[in-house]
């Protein structure tokens, strides 16, 4: 008589356990092998405020080479993207377009895992990465304030003073970065595509810009937006009655007319006491130049002498007062009551 085979079973209970022992075995080989690895990886997503100013440079510069570009080539394209609160024309231009590109990208696919808003909006890409340089007045700052990317906002100007672009007044056209940490200014360059000039600054570790050597509140010479000179006149002069009111094109521009610039500019940039602002202004308008401000223990507020706050909101409503190496305060008290939001 043949016998059948007999199968050997196994117990479902029996390979859940022997697959738990194993499972266990293995953590324990490999959990501090693993436990290195995520620890590396969390260190390499922090960013180090160096590397960040750097590439701020390099952004702002890149971009600057763009709206020059465009300029000479006379290819701008403007048309009216919308109207300020003013009712004046807010122009857009392929350099101001073709900057962000580079500008966006740059930052974005360098550390692509901090905020990063700008002026302008668009779809395209641009494989552009950091080239690694790190120029040597910044190597001689510190390294190794690494900082959670989730406590970096970062604001970019691809083109300030797009309509004074359009005109050809190429002195007031600058490209701007800011890095502010948990709202707070801290690194801010302001380029100047025509001249190649580059203001930078890292609030508590240095800058390549002085303040100058006297300032004169007793009849101060006020810097403001072309756009409503008439206006801010009859304020400034209830305020200081003989007030000189200069009108310029762009908020980078007017903060560094309130600094020493360089020798070397083609055409000097007017001087100013302080810069004062009326109405809202964006935050990528005054971030870099708030940094660069309070890098030389100067001063950026609203009116009311308010701190702005540069975290997500891109508006800041309140106005503008900006100083350095002068009583901030002293200028403030001056001011008349004033609502923006009823001009």
């Amino acid at each position: 008589m043949t016998m059948a085979p007999m199968g050997i079973r196994l117990s479902p209970l029996g390979v859940a356990v022997f697959c738990l022992l194993g499972v266990g075995v293995i953590y324990h080989l490999y959990a501090g092998v693993l436990s290195n690895h995520l620890s590396y990886f969390r260190q390499k997503k922090k960013v180090d405020l160096r590397d960040l100013l750097a590439v701020s440079v390099e952004a702002a510069q890149l971009g600057g080479k763009e709206v020059k570009r465009v300029r000479e080539e006379d290819t701008l394209n403007e048309k009216s993207k919308g109207e300020t609160k003013e009712g004046a024309k807010e122009l857009l231009t392929m350099g101001d377009l073709q900057s962000h590109r580079k500008m966006f990208n740059l930052i974005k696919n360098t550390f692509p895992q901090i905020t990063v808003f700008s002026e302008e909006k668009d779809s395209k890409t641009d494989s552009v990465t950091w080239s690694g340089n790190i120029p040597e007045d910044i190597l001689k700052l510190e390294k190794g304030r690494e900082i959670s990317p989730d406590s970096i906002t970062v604001w970019i100007d691809p083109l300030d003073a797009t309509q004074e672009y359009t005109e050809n007044l190429v002195k007031y056209v600058t490209t701007m970065v800011c890095v502010a940490l948990e709202g707070k200014p801290v690194i801010g360059v302001i380029h100047q595509p025509f001249t190649g000039f580059t203001a930078w600054a890292m609030v508590g570790q240095g800058t390549n810009m002085e303040h100058r050597m006297s300032y004169n509140l007793n009849s101060p010479k006020v810097i403001v937006s072309r756009s409503h000179s008439g206006e801010v006149k009859n304020f400034l002069h209830t305020a200081f009655g003989n007030a000189t009111v200069i009108p310029a094109g762009g908020a980078g521009y007017k903060v560094l007319s309130l600094l020493k610039m360089h020798s070397g500019q083609p055409e000097p940039i007017d001087e100013a006491d302080f810069y004062i602002h009326i109405t809202y202004i964006k935050k990528w308008d005054i971030c870099a130049g708030a940094a660069l401000l309070n890098a030389l223990g100067g001063h950026m507020t609203t009116l009311k002498g308010e701190e702005i706050d540069y975290r997500e909101e891109p508006l800041n409503k309140g106005g503008l007062v900006a100083s350095v190496n002068v009583a901030h305060k002293d200028i403030l008290e001056k001011l008349p009551d004033w609502d923006p939001s009823k001009h």
